[in-house]
């Protein structure tokens, strides 16, 4: 396997160049999966709001607003997004659903260039943008009429683990963090899985994708990548591969809208990722707190247990006994999101 597909995999494993290999694979429920549907069910206790904001960027944002059915004045509130390559309507929604439940305003949206959210061209990635896509969330709720604008928290999931984190360290209205499934995407991409990519392969893979560019800049529109998750699984993939698998290729998870189930990233979303560091200031996250949360059996793991050693106070991890990185996504088949400890842990600091 070449350095480029090697590397472009670390970014791009969850992704999927043709739907078309996608489809073949599906039964006839799936197929008719509607664009619309959620992969959980709304909740008794909430009202859920389709909702449109604008970053600073200038790039219109689709989210929708979860608020606790009957509430009356002014209430804490968090921003959701991730997983990398998801939409609302899958993992961010459905966390959005259960903290409203318990009380919060919370805001799941689509980051910008995926999903609903505007930008183009489409499926590309930014440590950048994505980071002040959480800021421009803020700015939603803060000016929200049942929000109290000083007690607005975030959460990240897999890899907008990392950009809540970054968010945090610059957005000072941001009060407390928390992540869970965290992935540092710009180390992943710049290093490989535990920094394993060698100088060498990290110069050849950036000679090829600027070479990209030239083909990208005379076709007039970016190629996307061909890697991504395999069509169908044989048995013999990494672990990660058949969780990852298991969440977006199936029933449990499947959305038409999320490059991970249906989608490709660009051939050279990963520049700009290897290139700029988004765990650089992670010190200045505090004064605000921080909460980590990952699976004792997650191959993400250590990203979480690495940006814990590198935060300042106050902090904390916690690690799920037998979890693995999608268990936090929808709790998988034994409720693994402690959803009692986030509870807590923004009610105490919100």
């Amino acid at each position: 396997m070449s350095v480029r597909s090697i590397t472009l995999g670390l970014l791009l494993l969850v992704g999927q160049a043709s739907d078309n290999l996608y489809k073949e694979n599906l039964n006839d429920k799936e197929m008719t999966k509607s664009e619309d549907q959620y992969i959980f069910e709304l909740s008794d206790k909430v009202i859920r709001e389709s909702v449109t904001f604008k970053n600073r960027y200038g790039i219109t944002l689709a989210g929708d607003l979860y608020l606790p059915k009957d509430s009356t004045g002014k209430l804490a509130a968090l921003a959701i997004s991730g997983p990398f390559g998801a939409v609302k309507e899958q993992a961010s929604g459905l966390y959005a659903n259960e903290m409203a439940a318990r009380g919060f305003a919370v805001l799941a949206f689509d980051p910008s260039y995926t999903g609903e959210s505007g930008g183009e061209p489409r499926n590309v990635a930014s440590p950048d943008i994505n980071t002040e896509d959480f800021s421009a969330a803020v700015d939603f709720l803060g000016l929200h009429r049942q929000v109290d604008r000083e007690k607005i928290g975030i959460i990240g999931i897999c890899g907008f683990g990392g950009f809540a984190l970054n968010a945090t360290a610059a957005d000072k209205r941001v009060k407390a963090v928390a992540t869970t499934s965290m992935y540092d995407m710009s180390r992943v991409n710049a290093k490989g899985y535990f920094d394993s990519t060698t100088p060498e392969q990290r110069t050849a893979l950036l000679e090829q994708m600027s070479q990209q560019r030239w083909t990208d800049a005379e076709n007039g529109s970016p190629a996307m990548a061909p890697q991504g998750l395999p069509s169908e699984i044989k048995g013999d993939e990494p672990q990660f591969v058949k969780d990852y698998f298991d969440f977006y290729k199936t029933e449990r998870g499947f959305h038409p809208r999320s490059i991970n189930s249906n989608g490709a990233w660009t051939m050279t979303t990963p520049i700009s990722l290897m290139n700029m560091p988004i765990m650089t200031y992670i010190k200045e996250v505090s004064p605000s707190p921080m909460l980590l949360i990952a699976g004792s059996d997650a191959h993400s793991r250590y990203f979480s247990e690495d940006a814990y050693k590198a935060a300042a106070e106050p902090k904390e991890l916690v690690i799920i006994e037998g979890g693995v990185h999608t268990d936090l996504y929808d709790g998988g088949d034994k409720d693994y999101i402690p959803f009692d400890k986030l509870e807590a842990f923004f009610k105490s600091n919100l």
